[in-house]
């Protein structure tokens, strides 16, 4: 990840869904004006899911997801449905491209979009090919009381129109849930905590502290950083106390002891808490660790697949101070990327990462399906600052 430019996790999400040649791969090429999609007259041609970053005039940068046929057949093809499902998990706004009067499967797909809150915009496609493109759009309009849109994706005709829609169906809070929310202001001052230990990446911050940084110099807040180190060099060098310090979750502790009792307190991982999540849920069911026994089931999800490293604090460190509170018995698995079961029923509490390398949509459907199967879910940093005992002395 550079430090220009805008992270995939916070782009707009496309979802292109349809049975296998329905046009999909020729849409998304249409929408973007390239050949960015493998386009072919075979059925099944796109298999996982493609994720294409592009700057799309008029709806700004996006991530369009090309998936696989939702009728695709065989062992392989059950495969590549599942990991269609999981894209959906992923969507902010669903195109289902459809071309013909068969509308089980496209009406099953909406029912999943409609249960996730997911917007989604139906398009007729293939017109310069097929004759009955208003009587299949009169269908689903009765079916779904959706107007859907009648367009030839080969000949680049409507395109504008489904751009306008995804605008229009846009949710009212997209991309508007501010990291640092209205904790800081313009004038106010900031220090940032970053230990630069051996899982910090060479030569770079990591995401959610470039992301944390950007913003807080976008609010022209007054902004110094240092490493856990020199925390107390960075604290005499204000005239009066920070108005906030945002530490890495790992020293909250001893960041917490040295603060100003003036001085707000967060983390990185507890602002993308908020950022990506739902930050009460989290804080509530961090408690449930004080009823947690050598008996119990924790699962721990990391957004990122990097090769773990000596204290990682996921796989190591995290397990170790659960342990150390609740016994060595505890059992803890840990998961990472998109691998995220969908029973979680085994499970006592479940612990997200800061979850940056995700959208929100994402993020927030994984607790949905915690909610639902009644698991308690939280945090990274949330935890830590529960098992410290501050969790109630810091700002969430």
């Amino acid at each position: 990840m550079s430090l220009t430019g805008t992270p995939r996790a916070n782009q707009l999400h496309i979802g292109i869904f349809g049975k296998r040649n329905s046009g999909k791969s020729t849409l998304i090429n249409a929408i973007t004006g390239h050949n960015t999609a493998l386009v072919s007259d075979v059925a099944g041609t796109t298999t996982d899911p493609v994720y294409k970053t592009m700057e799309i005039y008029g709806l700004g940068p996006c991530v369009l997801i090309d998936t696989a046929g939702f009728d695709d057949v065989g062992e392989l093809g059950t495969m590549r449905v599942e990991k269609t499902k999981l894209a959906l998990e992923k969507t902010d706004v669903a195109l289902i491209v459809t071309c013909d009067k068969e509308m089980k499967e496209e009406l099953h797909w909406i029912q999943l979009l409609k249960s996730k809150n997911t917007p989604f915009v139906i398009v007729i496609n293939k017109a310069d090919e097929i004759q009955n493109a208003d009587e299949i759009a009169v269908l689903y309009y009765e079916a779904c009381k959706e107007k859907p849109l009648i367009i030839s994706a080969k000949e680049k005709t409507g395109i504008q129109k489904i751009k306008e829609e995804i605008m229009r169906k846009l949710p009212e809070d997209f991309d508007t849930v501010s990291i640092t929310g209205n904790l800081v202001g313009e004038d106010d001052t900031v220090l940032l905590v970053m230990p630069q230990d051996i899982q910090a990446p060479k030569g770079r911050l990591i995401l959610p502290q470039v992301q944390t940084l950007r913003e807080l110099l976008d609010k022209k807040c007054i902004v110094l950083s240092c490493t856990t180190d020199k925390l107390d060099q960075a604290l005499a060098s204000f005239s009066k106390p920070p108005k906030l310090i945002i530490t890495d979750s790992q020293v909250f502790k001893t960041v917490y002891d040295k603060k100003p009792d003036e001085s707000m307190l967060t983390s990185f991982s507890v602002l993308f808490a908020n950022h990506k999540g739902d930050i009460n849920y989290y804080a509530e069911s961090a408690a449930v660790i004080d009823s947690l026994t050598e008996k119990s089931k924790v699962l721990i999800a990391e957004a990122c697949t990097h090769a773990p490293l000596a204290e990682d604090i996921g796989r190591e460190k995290l397990p170790r101070m659960l342990k150390q509170r609740v016994g060595a018995g505890l059992t803890v698995d840990v998961v990472s990327g998109s691998d995220f079961p969908s029973d979680l029923s085994q499970y006592d509490l479940i612990i997200q990462c800061g979850a940056c390398m995700f959208n929100r949509k994402y993020v927030l459907n994984r607790i949905d399906s915690a909610k639902n199967q009644k698991v308690p879910m939280s945090n990274y940093g949330v935890v830590i600052a529960y098992l410290s005992g501050i969790l109630d002395k810091i700002t969430i």
